[in-house]
């Protein structure tokens, strides 16, 4: 997979799963883009938004599908070989793809998603399975579309021995939580924006792709009164299930800021937003597993725990991958799909029942 935050890489990871439990975490890889296709899909993110689900799609879209389906597949290929296998050797093959625009139902209208990926075609260059399309089949009987992690990070709460109640935080593009009682009951649901907006922020000052190690957002003050302004936004006190497009927050929330003031306040943004999502869960975590890009910058995670008021701890000390966390998902969600088993949920979702989806090909 590519997160919506387009940070350049692949994300691309080996998992040994039999879609409930996970045997084995195997090799993984941030493999990057050439610029130009990284610039390509940079480009289609922008005509996605023009487009908006109205009328027929960006002709860039399939030209942007035809190359990154290509450079994905290069990038499982060569991961494949890395780890001293045959792809004949891999039982599936979970192809995300990328992201271009989802847009949340409503009480009026089903939702829509796009996601880039052709999974037809990626079975032909790998001469493997492939499951893809994760979403669509959920959007259709009136789900989020989003978030699908919250299967993955149970069984990895699982495994992991947590009896009590405790939470996963991923800190993509977008940031979701998923809360399990330790027992049988999973929620999880997209909390606001993640670095998305930050990385934006950074980008539109020519200070480089992100805020590396969180330097511009602790040079910076908060403006307290603009954040306590933006925190009053009703997503963010809305009940689950809820999900989030890439844009539904953005750098402009920080516009009139300097540099550093708008890094510290879009980071300290996310992190009360991480607070006000905690409030919604039946039991707040005392503990976050975080993974996602989001850990590796300490500003965010120290304001995590000041303002979200909640220990914040990246997922390497349950022995997990954070940076992998992701790719695995969908690799254990490729074999839900495989052997029918539902990757969408009431209490995920707003699935109607739990749910089966994703499409398969090869």
């Amino acid at each position: 997979m590519t997160g919506t935050v387009l940070d350049g890489n692949i994300d691309v990871a080996l998992l040994r799963t039999d879609g409930e439990t996970i045997s084995e975490f195997g090799a993984y890889t941030l493999a990057p883009y050439p610029r130009a296709t990284r610039d390509l899909l940079e480009e289609t993110l922008a005509q996605a938004r023009v487009w908006n689900f109205d009328g027929p799609e960006p002709a860039i879209f399939a030209e942007a599908e035809d190359v990154l389906t290509r450079a994905q597949s290069q990038a499982v290929m060569d991961l494949v070989a890395e780890a001293g296998l045959g792809m004949d050797q891999i039982g599936i093959i979970g192809f995300h793809g990328q992201s271009v625009l989802h847009r949340a139902p409503t009480p009026d209208r089903h939702g829509q998603t796009r996601q880039l990926g052709n999974g037809a075609l990626m079975a032909q260059i790998t001469g493997t399975r492939v499951a893809y399309d994760f979403r669509s089949r959920d959007m259709e009987f009136g789900g989020q579309g989003a978030p699908l992690a919250c299967s993955y990070h149970a069984a990895l709460l699982r495994g992991a021995g947590t009896q009590d109640a405790a939470a996963i935080l991923n800190l993509g593009g977008v940031a979701n939580v998923t809360w399990t009682d330790g027992q049988d009951q999973v929620i999880g649901f997209d909390t606001g924006p993640a670095n998305a907006p930050l990385n934006d922020w950074v980008k539109l000052h020519g200070a480089g792709d992100m805020d590396l190690g969180g330097a511009l957002g602790a040079a910076g003050t908060v403006d307290e009164d603009r954040l306590a302004t933006l925190l009053q936004h009703p997503y963010l006190t809305k009940a689950y299930p809820k999900s989030l497009d890439r844009f539904d927050f953005t750098a402009d929330m920080a516009t009139g800021l300097s540099l550093e003031d708008g890094a510290a306040t879009l980071t300290a943004f996310t992190a009360g937003a991480v607070g006000k999502a905690l409030d919604l869960l039946p039991h707040r975590p005392n503990t976050l597993f975080v993974s996602g890009g989001g850990r590796h910058n300490p500003t965010l995670m120290r304001m995590i725990a000041d303002r979200a008021g909640v220990t914040a701890r990246p997922a390497e000390d349950l022995g997990w991958r954070g940076d992998a966390v992701e790719a695995e998902c969908f690799a254990f969600l490729a074999v839900r799909v495989l052997r029918g088993l539902p990757i969408s949920f009431p209490t995920t979702t707003g699935a109607p029942e739990p749910l089966t989806g994703g499409k398969l090909a090869g």
